[in-house]
């Protein structure tokens, strides 16, 4: 049984505390919000599920997300051991205008980042769902059935920052060579929407990164937890995981999520309980 932890506060706090502590992590594995300019659930009816989250309203100006992502990897440089990397799942809305997650606003953050912190991005990993959606409405726009990973590290670390490349052989001069892992994760969507957050992030897809950079002696973060997926990836695949989430309801779902996982682990059957 992993160490599975999810704490009811904001990552700056969070962060903060383990300052103080000095504890560092391995591995940052989130997705972010996106800044959609969509409302919580809380501004909209809750029985029809039209917010993507619980209480959190992810309508920054562009400037503002830009600034905002810079001043958390930023935070995130003090908190991560050597070596280690931040896997970083952004995507973007179809449109882009002052308060929405256009494409141009991912690239002006991702570029924000390189520019004015200690990070850089190492490798790109493109994410294939299995369904396209939502469907796109947008007479000219394509319908987004990839997501990426933006793998990235301390700019002094690039040629040494950790990852599970197995070697396939070694030369006569000794030189080495690697197996193919190749960039490119087939996954599912999402573990299914939940009422508090429709638009939930997928084990599958944790599993499969957790594969290529943890060792199941990694301490992994997650500053936006939601409803525990990269919690539950690290339980199945035995690794040490924390994550802070703002929502008590939320963290409260994602307790009950590790409970019965950890049930169906001791061979107990669910439809019993």
């Amino acid at each position: 049984m992993a160490n599975i932890q999810f704490l009811n506060e904001n990552c700056f706090k969070t962060i903060k505390r383990m300052n103080t502590a000095k504890y560092k992590v391995d591995l940052i594995l989130t997705s972010p919000p996106y800044n959609t300019g969509r409302c919580s659930n809380s501004e909209r009816s809750r029985e029809n599920n039209e917010g993507r989250y619980d209480i959190h309203i992810d309508n920054l100006s562009n400037q503002e997300y830009r600034d905002w992502c810079v001043e958390l990897f930023n935070k995130f440089n003090t908190i991560l051991n050597e070596n280690g990397i931040i896997l970083w799942n952004v995507s973007y809305g179809t449109d882009s205008t002052v308060n929405t997650a256009g494409i141009g606003l991912m690239w002006n953050a991702l570029s924000d980042i390189i520019d004015k912190t200690n990070f850089t991005i190492a490798d790109r990993i493109v994410w294939k769902k299995k369904t396209a959606l939502p469907n796109n409405v947008s007479p000219n726009k394509l319908t987004r059935i990839t997501e990426d990973i933006f793998v990235f590290c301390r700019k002094n670390e690039y040629k040494t920052f950790s990852c599970n490349k197995k070697v396939s052989s070694i030369g006569k001069n000794g030189q080495t060579f690697y197996k193919n892992t190749y960039n490119f994760i087939e996954a599912k969507n999402n573990d299914g929407s939940c009422k508090l957050n429709k638009a939930t992030y997928s084990s599958d897809l944790c599993i499969q990164l957790l594969d290529m950079y943890a060792n199941k002696k990694t301490i992994v973060y997650d500053p936006f937890m939601g409803s525990g997926t990269t919690g539950i990836a690290c339980e199945i695949t035995n690794n040490t995981c924390f994550g802070s989430e703002i929502s008590l309801a939320q963290v409260d779902f994602s307790n009950d999520r590790l409970k019965k996982i950890r049930k169906v682990n001791k061979g107990e059957n669910l439809c019993t309980q």
